[in-house]
């Protein structure tokens, strides 16, 4: 008699259950940021600190605060099923380098038509200035904002919600998340400040000095933005998401506030113009991502069967070599063999971060008895295999 294989899957849960992990990934951000930026205001005054120093150490406390965290409720969580995204260490640079080269080319087309239309007006550059800048910019960008609100956000708080819900919530519920968080962490900032005697920026939706109207909306695009950048196709999808995150506020800061922050260039915008072209060139990316990510995905759909859950160059090779060695197409359909495909956590996950290893697992066919090869069937590329033959052929 067969016997059954239980699938390797995991129950989706609740859905209170997911959106309280989503929030709950959005709170570890808002207590990180309000933290840091206050509890780094108050080491910067008792250090004496100034220019850039006085920048990086609140950005460097925040990314302390967030990361850790998020790496530890995803790995602490059994049988969780969506990866961070975090990758590899060596499919890191990689990821991030394509987020920023398809904003910041996507971002440079929209401003070029800006400009021939007449909507922008540069300044003469100095290109000292800006290297220095936007190199200075980036780590600032990547320890202050891209890499904690990434692996909180579009990593924990999205994977919780893609668990569950699949990729049409997971996006606007991210997102909403996301637009929390500034709001909070201006909350959480005014008691941490208290308690050490610095001053903090006062409560609000919005920053001081953003548009209360204008802030939500271009915070929402930016936000699906960052979605389309998770979810596009390639090794370490996160790190794309941070490179998004990086050439956004770098082509901002030098555009828009070059020269308030003395980037060695800057632009002159009307605030309509302006707008215009942020939400622009944040839906140039957003569409160049979600294109990548279609046609691939009709790439990568089998002419006929299940589609697989995982996919990429390593799944697709161990797939290869397994194909000579297992049975395939009808006959394993019709004997009642079924696909088990790994939960997408083996693959690329927070663990190869955390120390623990890829796992990375190739998807196999798992057989009943009724569908095993027969004895004596032919197996390419087997030695010893038994050779097949037909009736009435003698065994010399």
């Amino acid at each position: 008699m067969a016997t059954k294989e239980k699938r390797d899957t995991t129950e989706p849960g609740p859905a209170w259950r997911a959106w309280g992990r989503a929030l709950l990934g959005g709170a570890v951000m808002a207590v990180a940021l309000g933290t840091g930026n206050a509890l780094g205001e108050a080491l910067v005054r008792a250090l004496d600190l100034d220019g850039y120093p006085a920048q990086l150490l609140p950005a460097a406390l925040v990314s302390a605060l967030a990361v850790p965290v998020v790496l530890a409720l995803r790995t602490g969580r059994p049988g969780s099923g969506r990866p961070l995204g975090l990758g590899t260490p060596a499919s890191a640079a990689h990821g991030f380098a394509r987020g920023l080269a398809v904003t910041t080319a996507c971002a440079t087309l929209v401003l070029g038509g800006g400009t021939a239309a007449g909507w922008v007006r540069w300044s003469g550059p100095d290109p000292a200035a800006l290297v220095s800048f936007l190199a200075g910019n980036a780590l600032v960008a990547v320890l202050l904002e891209a890499l904690p609100e990434e692996t909180t956000l579009r990593g924990y708080a999205w994977a919780s919600l893609r668990d569950r819900f699949g990729g049409v919530l997971s996006a606007p519920g991210t997102t909403l998340v996301f637009l929390l968080v500034p709001a909070v962490s201006t909350v959480v900032q005014a008691g941490v400040a208290q308690a050490v005697g610095v001053d903090a920026p006062p409560m609000g939706l919005a920053p001081a000095g953003q548009d209360p109207v204008a802030y939500p909306v271009l915070l929402s695009v930016f936000g699906l933005t960052l979605i389309a950048a998770r979810t596009a196709p390639g090794r370490a999808p996160l790190w794309a998401a941070i490179g998004t995150h990086v050439a956004f506020l770098s082509v901002n800061r030098v555009v828009f506030e070059g020269g308030r922050r003395d980037a060695g260039w800057s632009a002159h915008v009307s605030p309509v113009h302006a707008a215009i072209l942020e939400l622009g060139y944040l839906a140039a990316t957003a569409a160049v991502f979600t294109g990548a990510r279609l046609l691939a995905s009709r790439g990568r759909a089998p002419a006929s069967g299940p589609r697989t859950a995982v996919s990429g160059p390593r799944v697709r090779a161990a797939a290869a070599w397994l194909r000579p060695v297992l049975p395939s197409g009808p006959r394993a359909t019709a004997s009642g063999g079924r696909r088990v495909q790994p939960s997408a956590a083996t693959t690329y996950s927070v663990g190869v971060w955390a120390g623990g290893g890829s796992g990375l697992v190739p998807p196999v066919r798992v057989l009943s008895r009724a569908s095993a090869p027969l004895p004596g069937a032919f197996s390419r590329g087997r030695p010893g295999a038994a050779v097949r033959r037909t009736p009435g052929t003698r065994r010399r």
